[in-house]
């Protein structure tokens, strides 16, 4: 494993994985700085804190300072490769890597990596359990939530760890490389941050970059993009979605047969896994019901697809709640499904406007200025025996820090209704 003991490293970002990073840097010895462009209260108690820690912290701003005369630039998921800090690292030779990379470079235990468009976070979790109803350690980490970077000095040689990893991660990888990666799908997303969807690709598919042909990488047959790997991978390739006897599974359930055959996990202990599954947090989540309406938590659909798949999968008319920050998404691309299954929709957030716009004629929609305003009144709009389905379609850093924090929200104000 890799020593960082006694080099000056900066972490860019100060999120949750930047944070987590920063102090794994610490605490393997390194001389750990972060900077965060950002300026809050919640961050300036943070950075408090980590300066106790022995953590330098600059905070509103990148400098120059920061990032010259180090040996090494960690960057959180939400740092372009285009930022300035990258741009002036590049320019000094200094190597730039992501928190997976850091992670991957002390852990011990063999990796799961699971990408795709959507399904990432069920699938990362099933896989977990599944490991765990064999009496296996596991660590369930990366983007679902819990950083790579906080768990990995935890853990043993004979542990597994079951690992979301996003687009984002992938893009300052150097040597992560999983024994097993899966691949589940994949849809434009990401277009405010990729050229296009080849752009889009090209990124997903470094998670197998540096696969050996001992190494595993599990494809979804029935996407045509990720069937084409195939040719051109080198480790050895199994796909999902292809068999008469998955149709009866949904297509995580099926990723996750795959994993598990590929670990030896016989196909019944899946079965009791996904018979006691009862879903994710903020995934189509149930919160009440509040004389015969339902109110849905959906926050983790950040883009079109996930919405997709949640308005097919219901069964009773829907006041729709969407809206946040735009990806350069396509709202038109819907608007046969909302005119079927949404009977209102109430927009919020920076992308109201389009949403608005490309759903013009469809549906009747109310637009609000507030998040506390748009739960109220899909409230009031909804009828018994309807729905108040929260499913954004968009990312949530308008006026929340991530998609979980936007779900507490969305969970408190619902719960304040009498």
């Amino acid at each position: 494993m890799k020593s960082y003991k006694n080099l000056k490293i900066t972490v860019v970002g100060l999120a949750r994985s930047g944070m987590a990073a920063a102090r794994l840097l610490k605490r393997s010895g390194a001389s750990v700085s972060i900077t965060e462009k950002k300026n809050t209260p919640a961050l300036e108690k943070l950075s408090t804190q980590l300066k106790t820690e022995g953590i330098g912290v600059e905070l509103g701003a990148h400098s120059r300072s920061f990032i010259e005369g180090r040996d090494l630039i960690v960057i959180s998921p939400g740092v372009r490769l285009d930022a300035d800090p990258v741009k002036w690292a590049k320019g000094s030779n200094i190597e730039v890597i992501s928190e997976i990379e850091l992670s991957f470079s002390l852990c011990p235990a063999p990796v799961i990596a699971i990408t795709g468009t959507n399904g990432k976070t069920t699938t990362t979790t099933l896989v977990g359990e599944v490991i765990k109803a064999c009496g296996k350690k596991v660590f369930v980490l990366g983007n679902i939530g819990t950083p790579f970077s906080s768990a990995v000095l935890s853990m043993r040689g004979d542990d597994l760890v079951s690992l979301e990893v996003s687009s984002f991660q992938l893009e300052a990888i150097k040597d992560f490389k999983p024994k097993i990666a899966v691949i589940l799908n994949l849809t434009p997303d990401h277009l405010d941050r990729y050229r296009d969807v080849d752009e889009y690709l090209e990124a997903k598919k470094r998670i197998y970059m540096n696969q050996e042909k001992d190494d595993i990488l599990i494809l979804n047959y029935g996407d045509n993009a990720l069937r084409k790997i195939a040719e051109e991978a080198k480790p050895k390739v199994e796909f999902f979605n292809k068999e008469e006897w998955e149709k009866d599974l949904d297509q995580n359930q099926m990723a996750v047969l795959a994993v598990a055959e590929a670990l030896g996990i016989k196909r019944s202990v899946c079965a009791q896994v996904f018979k006691k599954f009862k879903g994710v947090e903020h995934r189509m989540e149930f919160v009440r019901d509040i004389g015969g309406i339902e109110f849905i938590n959906d926050s983790k659909a950040t883009n079109i697809d996930s919405t997709i798949w949640a308005l097919t999968n219901i069964r009773k008319p829907a006041v729709l709640i969407a809206g946040g920050r735009d990806k350069g998404s396509d709202f038109a691309s819907i608007r046969a499904l909302v005119k079927d299954k949404v009977r209102e929709a109430v927009l919020v957030g920076e992308a109201s406007e389009r949403i608005a716009a490309a759903w013009d004629g469809v549906v009747p929609i109310y637009r609000v200025e507030t998040f506390h305003e748009a739960v109220t009144a899909a409230y009031k709009r909804a009828r018994p025996g309807e729905m108040v389905l929260f499913s954004p379609m968009c990312k949530s850093f308008d006026m929340f820090t991530d998609y979980e924090h936007r779900g507490r929200v969305f969970k408190e104000l619902v719960n304040k209704f009498t």
